[in-house]
């Protein structure tokens, strides 16, 4: 018999995965009121799981709610069980954030309907995706998701990863010291990086002159990947058109930030790709499943790498 903890912030959240976790009629699993000496299995927040951790000498496997999980990867934390991540189910809402700010940008949604306020007939051309290039700084299951979205419109895709090539919907890969030549050109520039050491700031200053000053550049992964400043700099110096920003060093964005007052820039308050209980705990019972059948568990995390 398995024990499972399950952790969210606040008994609503916590409910609504349960209803979804019981519903499956998993097999020898009990449900654990706290944490004890007995849970040997975690579903829940990364933040919440990292505060119980010494209160689970049985632990064996834990999955996060997250698909970041930067609280667990302390290396003053202990690193004795298996630890996966919520993967496979955002791509499709972090297509809809992307790709419906770069439809704002190149429909001209909100030129039109400031003239539409103001009684003017604006007949001006539209622009269109339709060969334009996009850059994806990460070609994980988001960004996998996100190639094959730009390919429905007819876009070029380039792809910057580690060393991986595994989306057939990348025109082109860079590696390593390329990341200039990547950016070279580009329309538009879209990061869903994760937060590791290699990935911090390294969309900086060079980065961002590299770009066309017509490119418009989306951050939906993290915000350690980003020097706010140099964007800052960029934006207000018109050397980007402009930029979409879901994520940030310093989370809420203090008042009184300037990015809140940036040129061209769009901030939505790290909602691109909400967590939805029914779609989470889908990813638990899989792996769940595989666990008590001794398989391979869906979206291990390497501790060293950091995903």
């Amino acid at each position: 018999m398995h024990k499972l903890l399950l952790l969210s912030y606040n008994e609503k959240g916590r409910q609504a995965y349960l209803k979804h976790v019981e519903a499956a009629n998993l097999p020898e699993l009990e449900i654990a009121d706290s944490a004890s000496a007995e849970v040997d299995l975690v579903f829940g927040s990364p933040a919440l799981i990292v505060e119980v951790l010494p209160n689970l000498p049985a632990l064996k496997w834990v999955q996060a709610t997250w698909a970041g999980v930067e609280p667990l990867l302390d290396p003053t934390l202990r690193r004795d069980y298996i630890l996966t991540n919520a993967r496979g189910v955002f791509g499709g809402l972090m297509s809809e954030y992307v790709f419906g700010y770069l439809l704002l940008h190149e429909r001209k949604i909100l030129q039109r309907l400031e003239a539409q306020k103001n009684s003017q007939w604006e007949p001006s051309l539209t622009g269109t995706l339709h060969g334009k290039t996009i850059g994806l700084l990460g070609v994980g299951s988001i960004g996998t998701h996100l190639a094959e979205t730009a390919k429905h419109f007819g876009m070029i895709v380039r792809g910057y990863t580690r060393n991986s090539e595994t989306s057939p919907h990348v025109d082109r890969y860079y590696h390593g010291e390329n990341l200039l030549a990547f950016a070279n050109g580009l329309d538009f520039l879209v990061s869903v990086l994760p937060n590791t050491p290699e990935t911090t700031k390294i969309i900086d200053a060079r980065l961002i002159a590299a770009l066309p000053t017509q490119a418009i550049f989306i951050n939906a992964g993290r915000g350690s990947a980003l020097d706010e400043t140099a964007l800052l700099n960029a934006l207000n110096n018109d050397k980007l058109a402009g930029a979409v920003l879901d994520v940030f060093e310093q989370e809420p964005l203090p008042p009184e930030h300037p990015l809140w007052h940036a040129k061209n820039l769009f901030i939505t308050s790290h909602t691109a790709a909400p967590s939805f209980p029914e779609d989470i705990s889908r990813v638990f019972i899989d792996n769940y499943l595989n666990y008590v059948n001794n398989k391979p568990l869906n979206y291990q995390v390497n501790f060293d790498l950091g995903y």
